[in-house]
């Protein structure tokens, strides 16, 4: 078992349907890899495809399989939530004014929460991923007196772990809401933007010293919810040969953002790209996994 109080794993059924993969057997191979933390996502447009009518099967299946492995889910609520489009708004939301697309998005996280609440291996929630975040996404809405009134229902209606994230980047969340369960950061080393592959100039001692103020300032601890050890090229992953990949994920770079994120010292660390991973697996590829695994245990 890999140790949960060090790593977990985010897994999306959205981002195995782009890879052509079945999600169960996606995530049977994960828990079979040895994962037992999980960051799982509710998509509005998954689980409320006409308004009122709720419908968590897709996710029940998810949370009923890692219960009965003996693992734990931070479960992600709103509207912004990990894998593209980023905002994942149902379709009979885009006519509504701003009122009413809150009070449906209060009713929609009310929902999720009701059903998930009581459920023991849920240890906590994470509200609006990266919600400050702008330039990425479609449908991109950010409305701060929205974002604190989901605050508010959720720290009402469980009294859990409520986390909230920055972006890859400088951000210090000095604006409230200060979540009462902890920062996380999302840490990206390799990434295509503006034509040409970037690496970033961030060392891990920028991350330690945002770390320390964000503790200071607001009391809470800081861990890493998103670490890149996925491709980021000019085109999505499954159009990408093995060589393409490779120019943003080789398995030397696999091992150096590892390293990166032992180095900041923010525990747990929260692995992203586990889809490709088993894509890469599954296709005969076995090395990606074998790097990740190696990386972690050393």
């Amino acid at each position: 078992m890999i140790d949960p109080d060090r790593y977990g794993v985010s897994f999306s059924i959205k981002q195995c349907r782009n890879f052509g993969l079945d999600p169960e057997k996606t995530l049977r191979w994960l828990l079979r890899m040895g994962w037992r933390r999980f960051r799982l996502m509710s998509y509005w447009n998954e689980h409320e495809k006409e308004q009122g009518k709720f419908d968590f099967s897709a996710l029940d299946w998810q949370m009923k399989m890692i219960e009965n492995a003996g693992g734990t889910v931070t479960l992600c609520l709103g509207v912004k939530q990990p894998r593209w489009p980023e905002y994942h708004w149902p379709a009979w939301t885009l006519t509504l004014d701003e009122p009413e697309k809150t009070t449906a998005l209060l009713g929609y996280v009310a929902a999720t929460l009701q059903w998930y609440r009581k459920a023991d291996f849920v240890q906590g929630y994470q509200l609006e991923n990266e919600a400050l975040l702008r330039g990425f996404g479609e449908g991109i809405d950010i409305n701060l007196k929205r974002l604190r009134a989901e605050y508010r229902l959720v720290a009402e209606l469980d009294d859990k772990p409520v986390y909230m994230s920055t972006s890859n980047g400088w951000g210090i969340p000095l604006r409230r809401p200060h979540p009462r369960g902890g920062v996380g950061f999302s840490i990206y080393t390799t990434m295509f933007a503006r034509g040409a592959y970037r690496k970033t100039i961030q060392k891990p001692w920028l991350h330690r010293v945002r770390r320390f103020i964000i503790e200071k300032i607001i009391g809470k601890p800081v861990f890493i919810h998103e670490l890149q050890l996925e491709p980021w090229g000019d085109k999505a992953i499954w159009e990408m040969t093995p060589e393409q990949q490779a120019l943003s994920m080789s398995l030397e770079r696999i091992r150096f953002n590892i390293d990166f994120a032992q180095r900041v010292g923010a525990y747990p660390i929260d692995l992203w790209g586990a889809e490709w991973w088993y894509w890469r697996w599954r296709d005969g590829d076995k090395t990606v996994w074998q790097q990740v695994k190696q990386a972690i245990e050393d």
